[in-house]
């Protein structure tokens, strides 16, 4: 019996060291997750992947460049496809993540390491795509038209209080606002440091503008937020005295005046003329 017994661990540790621990093979067996990707919009930043897993589960480890890997508690065994990290990330920190695949039963072991996909590397206030800003506009009573800016909220918090982008990229944040006439289709574009421009432009005409965040240290397209639906400011309907000087409303008025009475004199001396015609004709029949 005793040699029997001997047989069989010496099969099963046989067997083991060829084909590994039965753990072993059934993480290795695991699929890896597909597309891992960041997504971030105002700095609300989404780890995503795939596929949906069926028999097993994902956990999520990222870490900044240098620095040890730390786990979100809400992404560990987790059947889910995406992660929240938006608030486990420092702004300028550059991160990488790594989506593990693990048995739903939990036979891991020490020395065989799960399946797992790494990310491209992402930084916060590098990446995260600035949206649409919303802006105001008005005309001065020197008739300028003033456009005022409303930095758009993130979804970050300092002492319980949102941040907006002001306040995370200050000095470096600059806006781009692109303008035209009306009608046209040709546009200008200009840049400001501040959430407000003054435009002098023809008076009573309507102008259309857009606004985009525009942030110079960023590279390449992502400088440059999105776009704002534009917006157009009224058009004014002037008076005949706002429209034209005096002297030429003075002008007008005598030409017009002229006429009248160039008109007036031609209606008598048509009227005298048709009148002696008849005295003429009167004579004659006589």
């Amino acid at each position: 019996m005793e040699s029997m017994t001997v047989i069989f661990w010496a099969v099963f540790a046989w067997f083991t060291l060829v084909n590994g621990s039965p753990a072993s093979v059934q993480v290795g067996k695991l699929p890896k997750a597909k597309n891992v990707s960041w997504s971030s919009y105002n700095f609300k930043t989404i780890l995503s992947w795939g596929p949906k897993p069926v028999n097993y589960t994902y956990t999520v480890e990222f870490s900044r460049v240098g620095k040890d890997k730390q786990r979100n508690p809400h992404c560990i065994k987790t059947t889910e496809t995406d992660c929240d990290l938006t608030n486990e990330l420092d702004i300028k920190g550059v991160y990488t993540a790594e989506v593990l695949s693990e048995s739903l039963r939990g036979m891991t072991s020490d020395h065989v390491e799960p399946p797992f996909t790494r990310s491209k590397t992402f930084c916060p206030y590098n990446d995260t795509l600035i949206g649409r800003p919303k802006f105001t506009l008005t005309t001065s009573e020197d008739k300028q038209i003033v456009l005022i800016i409303h930095d758009l909220i993130t979804a970050l918090h300092k002492n319980g209080k949102p941040l907006n982008i002001r306040d995370i990229f200050k000095k470096n944040l600059k806006y781009r606002i692109a303008y035209n006439k009306a009608g046209s289709t040709g546009k200008k574009i200009r840049t400001v440091d501040e959430s407000r421009a003054d435009f002098r432009l023809d008076e009573g005409q309507s102008y259309c503008f857009s606004v985009a965040a525009y942030i110079p240290s960023r590279k390449g397209d992502k400088m440059l937020g999105e776009w704002s639906l534009p917006k157009c400011s009224a058009q004014e309907h002037k008076t005949l005295f706002e429209e034209y000087e005096p002297a030429v409303i003075g002008g007008g008025a005598v030409i017009i005046l002229a006429f009248v009475i160039a008109v007036i004199v031609l209606i008598v001396v048509c009227c005298k003329r048709a009148q002696r015609q008849k005295i003429t004709a009167k004579e004659t029949m006589v």
